[in-house]
């Protein structure tokens, strides 16, 4: 064996040893090589709206798969929120980078929010804002990326409220109460209610859900028979308050508007059991959210870095 030969197993034998001690080389090559990974934890996939919300992920993904994975993931019911903290407490187990989280509770999910991000992880707040209170409590600093619920709520108010007089008694089906959202949607019906002189007779949750919507309006109903318009704080509820009126025999009579504009509520636009919703584009609202988290994650941003607020469009819909 030649002297040169030998300087280049002795060169090469030496690269190979600083490799396997510090493992700088196989762990920049697989760096550069991993792709983010991305989890979507979402409210329950029974509503529409979130499976719309899901699917439109999927596609960005599907459209963009060099550039991250995805997980998605929902809870059964709009009321679980101890199911959702368990999912979210395992997607901190399998490391994803980022998670784009739309809260079942404004409060309780802020716990598990805290120990993600303490992980490292990066969380963005979609469709339901977390507490702002209670993140300061924790000093953290969680970006929202969604619609601002209560000027969507006016818009469907504002149109309802043209057909309205001063003195009419209308209730409102309001989402789960614990919700940053819900709370908001109220809010935006109740200034359009109180711009018109309409009085609110009552507000009761429905859960977001067309079961329980049913239910509270059946019994809004029955208490209060001359109600002229009920106000639901979605679309399951909404199609849950059109039973209601049917059973009662009170189609033509009581108007009912909705929220978020799904696929189930169009028929019911079209033929004027519902009056009108609102469309706050749960497909871009998935896909805003997964942008945010990967542009901090490229620019390799810390979440006490990340900026607030990015609004997201609301649009009235009617016939």
């Amino acid at each position: 064996m030649n002297s040169r030969i030998r300087r280049r197993i002795l060169l090469a034998s030496t690269a190979l040893a600083t490799t396997a001690v510090t493992g700088t080389w196989p762990l920049a090559a697989r760096a550069q090589a991993r792709k983010p990974k991305v989890a979507l934890v979402m409210k329950s996939l029974a509503n529409e709206f979130f499976l719309t919300m899901e699917n439109g992920a999927k596609e960005y993904q599907k459209h963009n798969s060099a550039d991250f994975d995805l997980i998605t993931n929902g809870i059964k019911n709009e009321t679980d929120t101890a199911a959702q903290i368990q999912i979210v407490e395992q997607m901190i187990v399998s490391k994803v980078d980022a998670i784009v989280l739309a809260p079942a509770d404004s409060k309780a999910l802020v716990p598990v929010v805290k120990k993600a991000v303490d992980a490292g992880i990066i969380v963005v707040n979609i469709d339901n804002k977390l507490d702002s209170d209670v993140l300061k409590s924790k000093d953290l600093n969680v970006p929202f990326v969604g619609p601002d619920n209560r000027k969507g709520a006016r818009l469907v108010g504002d149109y309802l409220a043209k057909r309205l007089k001063a003195g009419d008694p209308v209730a409102i089906v309001e989402g789960v109460s614990t919700t940053t959202n819900a709370q908001q949607r109220t809010a935006g019906f109740k200034d359009a209610m109180q711009a018109v002189g309409a009085k609110i007779v009552s507000t009761q949750s429905g859960e977001w859900e067309i079961d329980k919507g049913n239910a509270v309006a059946a019994a809004m109903l029955n208490e209060y028979p001359d109600i002229k318009a009920l106000l639901c704080g979605n679309d399951n509820m909404a199609i849950g308050a059109v039973s209601a009126v049917r059973a009662a025999g009170k189609q033509g009579k009581v108007y009912v508007v909705g929220y978020d504009n799904i696929g189930a509520i169009k028929p019911m636009l079209k033929d004027g059991r519902v009056l009108a919703t609102a469309d706050q584009f749960a497909a871009k609202q998935a896909v805003f959210g997964i942008d945010t988290a990967l542009k901090a994650l490229k620019e390799h941003k810390k979440q006490s870095e990340l900026s607030g607020i990015v609004e997201t469009p609301v649009v009235l819909v009617t016939k």
